[in-house]
């Protein structure tokens, strides 16, 4: 399910909360979905509590996942995003847009990108 990389630069929290996301993004994790607890995790990792800890309390606050007292984390309905991810997602499109911009790429470029993505993923009608 998640694998570190100790060769990677950004912290294992990162890392992590990086990989459970893809898994809820791609379906791979839905809706109401336990994760593993926290102590679960960090055994089969072999790592500190604390740095799952972290991940799940920030895909919390970004609104991937919810916690039920004395139950556990599980993973929130798409439409439960907060809207703020979205915001923050778009501010990080318009960046690497604005640089891609900077290196020469048109805007054909970018649409026909944008088009090829969304028939990958099932995204067109």
């Amino acid at each position: 399910m998640i694998q570190i990389n100790y060769r990677d630069s950004r912290p294992l929290y990162e890392q992590i909360k990086e990989q459970l996301r893809r898994l809820i993004t791609s379906g791979a994790l839905t809706a109401d979905e336990k994760l593993p607890s926290v102590r679960e995790l960090a055994s089969q990792l072999a790592i500190n509590p604390n740095t799952i800890q972290r991940a799940y309390r920030e895909l919390e606050n970004e609104g991937y996942i919810y916690k039920v007292s004395g139950r556990g984390s599980f993973v929130a309905a798409i439409d439960e995003v907060d809207a703020s991810r979205k915001k923050e997602l778009m501010e990080a499109f318009d960046d690497v847009v604005t640089e891609l911009f900077y290196l020469s790429v048109t805007e054909d470029e970018l649409t026909e990108h944008i088009h090829d993505l969304a028939e990958k993923k099932g995204a067109t009608p």
